[in-house]
């Protein structure tokens, strides 16, 4: 497996960590939080979520050579939307084969 593969393969987990961290803290933490009036759910969660989304962007980073200015927008921007990370995850895939 080569340096650029495993970067992907990395991308790809960090992806789905902040995807999955930002759907916590929007469907979980946040109702907790307004529902019964418990802020520590988003004190809890928003750091955590926050750790995810800076290893999402140290990936991201870290492959800028593999793709071009319009798909690293792409990739920044779904990164901000509930299940954005999960449709990065399937694009990085794909350029994940591509180079296999």
């Amino acid at each position: 497996m080569s340096v650029t593969t495993q970067k992907l393969q990395r991308l790809r987990l960090a992806s789905i960590l902040e995807a999955v961290t930002l759907l916590l803290l929007f469907a979980v933490a946040i109702p907790v939080k307004y529902a019964f009036d418990l802020p520590v759910a988003t004190k809890i969660m928003g750091p955590i979520h926050g750790v995810a989304f800076l290893f999402y962007l140290w990936n991201l980073i870290s492959t800028a050579a593999v793709w071009s200015k319009a798909e690293l927008l792409r990739l920044f921007i779904l990164a901000f939307i509930p299940f954005g990370g999960f449709f990065n995850e399937k694009y990085i895939a794909q350029r994940q084969a591509k180079l296999k």
